[in-house]
């Protein structure tokens, strides 16, 4: 039955020219950047605990205050809360107007950095019209499966589609809310200035414009992007995003304010003036990048098809030796990679959405020490 549904995904993989999360390589790619002639990296990443099992397609990751962790069931809608300590889990309850299909459906989750003061959840989800970003209370006090307070959204009319829904969310060092999107299947969108399709925005905590945007009248921060799916901060407070590439490469780019990454006019680097070439790139099947973090000082970032944990040690704004995979085939589809408090890293797989192999709702969370 595997091979079978194997063949049919390949199937599919031809006639859409991506996949789901992991696009497809052509015949004939050069080697990737993990290849280039820096040594690669050195250090450790180790599961050390498997926190908990039998997740139901977890995608959204936030760290609360504390240590403890809220997770998002992309399918259902749902978060639930796990205890650090035991990795008990505490039904909070669904996001109302959830429409998951496809790679849409609830996505990223953030919290206020004031959260607990003001217990306030961002979610970025799917709907029936679009991708949009709303916040909600956490009350605890509520009985078990009704924490979650009414949604209000803050920004909408992302677009959406099938497939390229983006969906990151993440406070920056500077208090401010962003969140990478996809392009929806529209290409042309990522170039669209006028479109939240194929972005990363940055905004205030109320979903208006922050300070210091390129556009003083607008929430984005920069175009070009073809599906946005993993932000982190390195320890100089620089930007960092992942990308699904189309048919060739995936890429790791240093994201700044106002430029242009290139999609659907260039992926991988091109070269071409106008367009910021990726600080470094992978062939699409070695990665199809989702979640991104930083920690002891080098980016982590979780590859789906690629079914590892890639590390990109930095030395300012460049790789300081050649990108090193971990955990390759160990755990299948890896989806998101959080940083814990003490320097380590919280990790999710991805392998029960219909495209991996283990059993029903049975994806887990890992706790990963790493040197």
């Amino acid at each position: 039955m595997r091979r079978r549904l194997a063949f049919v995904a390949a199937v599919l993989l031809v006639v859409t020219g991506c996949s789901q999360d992991g696009p497809q390589p052509e015949e004939a790619s050069p080697p990737a950047a993990s290849s280039a002639s820096a040594p690669p990296a050195r250090g450790s990443a180790e599961v050390v605990r498997t926190l908990t099992t039998k997740l139901k397609s977890p995608w959204g990751v936030a760290a609360l205050p504390g240590g403890d962790l809220l997770v998002g069931s992309r399918d259902a809608g749902t978060v639930v809360r796990v205890a650090a300590k035991d990795g008990r889990r505490t039904e909070l309850g669904s996001v109302p107007g959830v429409a998951a299909a496809g790679e849409g459906g609830l996505l990223g989750l953030a919290v206020s950095p004031d959260f607990a003061g003001d217990h306030t959840l961002y979610a970025y989800f799917t709907t029936g019209s679009d991708n949009r970003i709303a916040r909600l209370r956490v009350d605890e006090g509520r009985p078990e499966g009704r924490r979650l307070g009414a949604p209000e959204t803050i920004v909408r009319d992302i677009p959406k589609g099938f497939t390229h829904n983006g969906g990151r969310l993440a406070f920056g060092p500077d208090g401010m809310l962003y969140a990478g999107t996809g392009e929806g299947g529209r290409s042309e969108l990522a170039q669209d200035r006028a479109s939240l399709g194929g972005k990363i925005l940055r905004m205030t905590p109320d979903g208006k414009p922050a300070p210091g945007n390129p556009d003083a009248r607008s929430i984005v921060y920069s175009h070009g992007h073809r599906n946005v799916q993993g932000l982190a901060w390195d320890a100089h407070k620089r930007l960092w995003a992942s990308e699904f590439g189309q048919h060739t490469w995936d890429e790791l780019n240093l994201v700044e304010p106002g430029r242009n990454y290139g999609w659907p006019k260039a992926e991988g680097r091109a070269g071409r003036a106008g367009f910021v070439d990726p600080v470094a790139q992978w062939r699409t099947d070695e990665a199809s990048p989702s979640g991104l973090a930083y920690a002891a000082g080098s980016l982590w970032m979780a590859s789906l098809r690629g079914e590892r944990l890639w590390r990109v040690p930095l030395r300012g704004t460049k790789p300081a030796a050649a990108p090193r995979a971990y955990l390759q085939g160990n755990y299948g589809r890896l989806r998101t990679v959080v940083p814990t408090d003490d320097g380590g890293l919280w990790l999710t797989t991805s392998n029960t959405d219909g495209r991996g192999d283990a059993g029903p709702d049975d994806d887990r969370l890992l706790r990963l020490k790493v040197t």
